[in-house]
């Protein structure tokens, strides 16, 4: 696993977390928070 799926996958898991305690435990608001933070997670660290 590379370091980038590492961080899309870290990502992915606090952006569910922070997506469930924002929307008071909504699946909806899990699931957009999981794919917004893999989205940011994939990005980190990439080269311009």
């Amino acid at each position: 696993m590379s370091t980038r799926d590492k961080h899309t996958i870290t990502g992915a898991g606090i952006g569910a977390v922070a997506g469930s305690v924002l929307t008071g435990g909504s699946s909806i608001g899990t699931v957009g928070g999981a794919a917004v933070g893999g989205v940011i997670g994939n990005s980190v660290g990439q080269k311009k």
